[in-house]
């Protein structure tokens, strides 16, 4: 990251929603070897065929696994009942988590084929993953997690959608299940819906608003809530798409959405909530909309006290080189030619 003391226009101020030289996150299309206008499309086309053939593949091993008998096909039930994130069935979470972690490979590559290379650019404006701004964040929203799981102690619990969790053998093999596939479920969510759909729309419409709300109603439809519910995961992608804008990049977003995850799935394993219910109570959206808010008021506070690069500057043309002049040269006369007078009257 650059140091406390650059304040330049793309690294320390906000980026301005229309640049002729500098690119916000939203408009780095035009960063790769193709941008025309049917790229987004393309995309998405073939990102969703990639994700078909993935899924179809994982099917069917399940499918096998089923008719094999054993927790396969009790959980393959339990899937078709509608009980999905269950952490009662490692099996069922961990098919639940990993079919939407397949998006992630799948825009990826669908990326890499139609836009070409530097790939990097659907991540951030360092044309890579910033890990350092990564790590930063997640320091930032565990500190906050930790505020707020504090905070909630002295509200009202929501016991609507306790259960007992898993006891026993269970709980440490959902504990497995749930770290290491979460972090790839959320991330996947993030490339997604705050990556592809941001820079889709940010390709035809110039203002990061657009880019910003546009994708909000396709991700509070993708989480099967109650309207409360709905609120919360409305905010949060308000605030996952603000955050991509404001940092050039996923790193932020993906880091709250993480430890959210995390938290979501720890309490049902603690026996303090249901990762799966679809009904939320009043005090878990005030405790979703206060983890949401001191977030991104950290987040801006690192901002403003370290900035980082948050545009990418475009490559300027070469400038035609001069065309030279003609030289005066000294003329050699002919023989028999009388030479130029040269002297001064």
């Amino acid at each position: 990251m650059p140091r406390p003391g650059r304040s330049t226009r793309e690294d320390g101020s906000m980026p301005r929603p229309i640049d002729a030289d500098r690119l916000a996150f939203h408009r780095l299309v035009f960063a790769r070897r193709r941008s025309g206008w049917w790229t987004p499309l393309a995309v998405g086309a073939l990102g969703l065929v990639f994700y078909l053939v993935m899924l179809g593949v994982v099917l069917v091993v399940t499918l096998v696994l089923t008719l094999a008998g054993g927790p396969a096909a009790d959980a393959v039930e339990q899937l078709s009942t509608g009980a999905i994130l269950d952490t009662s069935s490692p099996f069922a979470l961990a098919l639940a988590l990993g079919t939407i972690a397949l998006m992630l490979p799948a825009y990826v590559l669908a990326s890499r084929i139609v836009n070409g290379p530097r790939v990097g650019f659907v991540t951030a404006v360092y044309g890579r993953m910033r890990w350092r701004w990564l790590l930063v964040c997640g320091g930032l929203s565990v500190a906050t997690v930790v505020v707020v799981t504090a905070i909630s102690l002295l509200l009202p619990a929501d016991d609507a959608g306790a259960d007992a969790g898993p006891s026993g053998a269970t709980v440490w093999v959902s504990l497995v299940v749930i770290l290491l596939l979460v972090p790839v479920q959320a991330t996947a969510e993030e490339y997604v819906f705050r990556g592809y759909l941001m820079q889709a729309i940010g390709r035809w419409l110039r203002h990061p608003l657009f880019a910003i709300l546009l994708p909000v109603p396709l991700f509070v439809i993708g989480h099967l809530y109650d309207p409360v519910g709905q609120v919360g995961v409305g905010a949060f992608a308000v605030a996952a798409g603000w955050l991509t804008w404001r940092t050039g990049g996923l790193e932020a977003a993906i880091a709250l959405h993480v430890v959210n995850n995390l938290l979501a799935f720890s309490f049902d394993l603690a026996g303090r909530g249901d990762a799966a219910a679809t009904e939320v109570g009043w005090t878990s959206l005030v405790t979703s909309l206060l983890l949401i808010g001191l977030y991104c008021a950290a987040v801006e506070l690192v901002l403003r006290r370290r900035p980082i690069t948050r545009t990418y500057r475009m490559a300027r043309p070469p400038l035609p080189a001069p065309i030279p002049m003609p030289t005066p040269t000294a003329t050699v006369p002919l023989p028999g030619e009388p030479r130029p007078n040269l002297t001064r009257p």
